[in-house]
C-alpha cells in the first residue's frame, strides 16, 4: 500500500468532556485526540486540552456533571485553564493536519455521534478537515452485544474515569477486543465463496 493510501486508512480518534448534552447551552471542556492506523495501531497522540469556561456555566452543570468532573479534577482544571476555544480548534487542526490527508480519515470514539455535534458547531474548521463519515464503536458494542452474548460477555470494561484521554484509549482497546475475538478472519475459501455469492447476487440483480 502506498504511503498515500495508507495515510487515508488512519482513523482519528477524539474524545469530548462537556459541561452537559444540550449543544445550545453547554460547552466543551475536554478534548484529546489520537491517530491510528487501520489496524487500530496507535500513530500519534495529539494535544489533550482543557478548555477554558466561566464559572457561571460551570456552577450551572447537572449533578451527575459536577460530582463526576469534580471527582476527576476536571473543574478545577477547567477553573486554572487558559487555553481558549479559538486556540484549541487551532492545535487540534494543525495536528490532524499533519497526520492524515483533508477528507479523507473518519472521526472515531465510542457514542462518538454525541461529541461529533459538539465539534460541528464550536470546531467546524477541525470537522472539515476529516470525512463525513464516523466510526462508533458503541455502534459495534451494541451489535455483537445482540449476535454474539457470549463472546461480547469478555469484552474490557472500562474505568470510567471521564477524562478524555482515558475514554479515547478504552474504546481503541475495545475495538480492538471485536476486531480480534469476533470480526473473524477469512480463509481462502471463505473469501472465495463470498466472491463467488457476491457476483451470484450481481447476475440476479
Amino acid at each position: 500500500m502506498a504511503a498515500g493510501e495508507s495515510m487515508a486508512q488512519r482513523m482519528v480518534w477524539v474524545d469530548l468532556e462537556m459541561t452537559g448534552l444540550d449543544i445550545e447551552k453547554d460547552q466543551i471542556i475536554e478534548m484529546a485526540c489520537l491517530i491510528t492506523d487501520s489496524d487500530l495501531n496507535i500513530l500519534a497522540e495529539g494535544p489533550n486540552l482543557i478548555i477554558k469556561q466561566p464559572d457561571e456555566l460551570l456552577d450551572s452543570m447537572s449533578d451527575w456533571c459536577k460530582e463526576h468532573h469534580g471527582k476527576s479534577g476536571l473543574t478545577k482544571a477547567v477553573k486554572e485553564s487558559t487555553i481558549t476555544l479559538q486556540q484549541a480548534e487551532y492545535e487540534f487542526l494543525s495536528f490532524v493536519r499533519q497526520q492524515t490527508p483533508p477528507g479523507l480519515c473518519p472521526l472515531a470514539g465510542n457514542s462518538v455521534h454525541a461529541d461529533k455535534k459538539f465539534l460541528d458547531k464550536y470546531m467546524p474548521q477541525f470537522m472539515k478537515h476529516l470525512h463525513y463519515r464516523i466510526i462508533d464503536v458503541s455502534t459495534v458494542k451494541e451489535l455483537c452485544r445482540r449476535w454474539y452474548p457470549e463472546e461480547y460477555e469478555f469484552a474490557p470494561k472500562k474505568a470510567a474515569s471521564h477524562r478524555a484521554l482515558d475514554d479515547i484509549s478504552e474504546s481503541i482497546k475495545e475495538l480492538q477486543f471485536y476486531r480480534n475475538n469476533i470480526f473473524k478472519k477469512k480463509t481462502d475459501e471463505k473469501k472465495r465463496k463470498i466472491i463467488e455469492n457476491g457476483e451470484n447476487e450481481k447476475t440476479v440483480s
